[in-house]
């Protein structure tokens, strides 16, 4: 992998990463699923940064590539309300009684 850390740092949208990479992907998969896959590529960065601050840039790049291929699989197989990364999908509306909450006394 010829690429840097700086280069990597330098992309922008979904495409790029999955270019920068060469990992195949589907445009208008990508088009309907960007944030949500942009959002999980975040995390799991986040995680192996977090777990290996020791590691090299290489082989911090092949685990973001790895951890990239890992988000975009995880929308060919589930959905976004699946996953719940954003607060929409996990916030409980104000005005709702679930049918659950009710009891029968």
């Amino acid at each position: 992998m010829s690429q840097t850390l700086t280069e990597f740092n330098q992309l922008v949208n979904a495409e790029d990463y999955l270019e920068f990479f060469a990992i195949p992907y589907d445009p208008q998969f990508v088009n309907v699923n960007r944030l949500h896959i942009l959002k999980k590529f975040s995390a799991l960065i986040k995680g192996i940064d977090a777990e290996s601050p020791e590691l090299t840039d290489p082989e911090k790049l092949e685990r973001y590539q790895t951890a990239l291929r890992q988000a975009y699989d995880t929308f060919t197989t589930s959905s976004p309300q699946d996953e719940k990364l954003f607060k929409v999908f996990n916030d409980k509306p104000q005005n709702l009684v679930l049918l659950s909450e009710i009891g029968s006394d």
